[in-house]
């Protein structure tokens, strides 16, 4: 295994990685926190030291540590300037990969290119992958010019985000042609929880009634069929579409993982299912506004000439915070409806580089956040939701958790002795999460949604447990006959 320059990939690069991104990334510091050092033990051999035993994730995860070059790392750029693995920089950096960055455009434009001579090519878990000799990724500031690049043709592959979009907008002479293929390719990735997030840090929401509320007041049913044309499934876990999500009530090891933190816990955990509420007529929604607004009274909030208030004289108000336009819509009619129960709401798109300053620094009340999982979940879920994250900045943790019930689950799941008790860990966790109305669960779609030029090949199988984005750049290739036809095609 070699570096892009050549030189050999050392046991003392892998030892001087684990140092490095656990001194510049508080992220990796709390992902190996159980890992306390690394020794060469050998001409090729690491060693790893553990602080513990039974976390039997740590073993796998130190395997798939990404290995930094020492020497790269610790000499200077071209201008004499020291390297710093915590700073952001235009340089490219050396890899190891099958691809190597070939030029950078900043902002418009990356480019990778295939190492032909990759050290990994023969290895039978490389096979048939990483088939384009180029790849070219172009940035756009909005969805609507990056969209008319894609029906022109000066991208290939486009990954639809957007309902709206893919219901009305593939119209255009390429896709009636049969030149632009559109399909919906089922995964079998853990759907991610994607709802509205709130800052538990701000005084507002730091009642769980308040924000059981929020979610009373939300009219998913009414907003995926009048602005998503009936194309998502509403999340009811932090790992839907999975065998790790809480079902039911809690019973056998669950429950018994459960008991041993009860006195933690709502105690409705252990008598109701949760579930978000299910507007399926008028009626049911009226039911569930009035069930908000007994909530947010019994927490203190009462309407004063229409506004709630608490009372010290402050009335309840909420900031979502957006950098994607298209989720406005979306907001504006969930204002309309929390401002029915005298909530005061405002809503503010700012760019991405003004958004994530101002999440890492923990400056919103309410923003539209995803939480992804793996179907072996294990130390990042510290990073996600535990006590030590919760006041650091640019931590995963937004919602700032800090709940020594929610910890103690974690470490549960850490230390599970096997599968079947790793998932009963991950659904008490899930239900511990849920109760705590930490987020307005939103939706998900049970397909991805993909377009691309017919210029491509594929396996007739592809990966269920990765996006169809990820599987394009991975295993599709490039299809010179079916390219010579579109081309072809395309000629005046």
């Amino acid at each position: 295994a070699t570096f892009h320059d050549g030189r050999p990939i050392s046991p003392e690069d892998v030892v001087f990685t684990l140092v490095a991104i656990k001194k510049a990334n508080p992220r990796y510091a709390l992902y190996y926190k159980n890992v306390v050092r690394a020794e060469k033990t050998g001409p090729s051999e690491v060693t790893f030291y553990f602080d513990a035993p039974g976390n039997r994730e740590l073993p796998q995860i130190v395997g798939g540590l990404p290995v930094l070059s020492r020497h790269f790392w610790t000499g200077t750029t071209d201008k004499g300037e020291p390297r710093d693995l915590a700073r952001g920089s235009l340089e490219v950096p050396l890899g190891s990969g099958p691809y190597r960055i070939a030029s950078v455009d900043a902002p418009q434009r990356l480019v990778y290119q295939r190492v032909q001579d990759w050290w990994g090519k023969a290895l039978a878990v490389a096979r048939g992958q990483w088939n384009f000799d180029e790849v070219r990724y172009t940035y756009y500031r909005d969805r609507t010019p990056a969209f008319e690049g894609f029906r022109v043709g000066d991208t290939d592959f486009w990954p639809e985000a957007s309902a709206k979009g893919w219901a009305t907008q593939y119209d255009f002479d390429a896709v009636k042609r049969g030149l632009v293929k559109r399909e919906l390719i089922e995964t079998q990735e853990i759907a991610s929880m994607q709802g509205f997030a709130f800052n538990t840090r701000r005084k507002q929401f730091q009642d769980p009634r308040v924000r059981r509320a929020f979610n009373l007041a939300f009219n998913y049913e009414w907003a995926n069929q009048a602005m998503f044309f009936s194309q998502y499934r509403r999340v009811g876990s932090y790992f839907e579409n999975s065998e790790l999500a809480c079902r039911g009530l809690p019973e056998g090891r669950e429950l018994e993982i459960l008991n041993e933190v009860r006195d933690g816990l709502p105690p409705e955990l252990f008598t109701k299912p949760y579930r978000n509420p299910i507007n399926a007529n008028p009626d049911d929604f009226r039911r569930h506004m009035a069930e908000a607004s007994r909530l947010l009274s019994d927490a203190g909030w009462k309407p004063k000439n229409g506004v709630l208030t608490n009372a010290a004289g402050e009335t309840l108000t909420a900031e979502f915070l957006l950098f994607q336009p298209d989720f406005e819509r979306l907001v504006l009619a969930y204002k309309a409806d929390l401002e029915k129960l005298g909530m005061r709401i405002s809503v503010r798109t700012v760019d991405s580089a003004h958004y994530r300053q101002r999440i890492g620094s923990f400056d919103f009340d309410i923003v539209v956040a995803n939480f992804p999982q793996s179907m072996s979940p294990g130390n990042e879920q510290r990073e996600f939701w535990s006590s030590a994250s919760a006041d650091r900045e640019h931590t995963r943790n937004i919602i700032g958790i800090k709940n020594p019930t929610i910890d103690r689950l974690i470490e549960r799941l850490i230390y599970a002795k096997d599968r079947a008790d790793l998932v009963a860990a991950t659904r008490a966790l899930d239900r511990a999460l849920l109760w705590g109305h930490y987020v307005v669960p939103q939706f998900y779609a049970p397909a991805d949604r993909i377009a691309y030029w017919d210029r491509f090949g594929r396996p007739t199988k592809l990966p269920g447990h990765v996006s169809a984005q990820a599987a394009f750049l991975q295993v599709w290739w490039h299809d010179a006959a079916a390219a010579k036809r579109l081309d072809a095609a395309r000629r005046p």
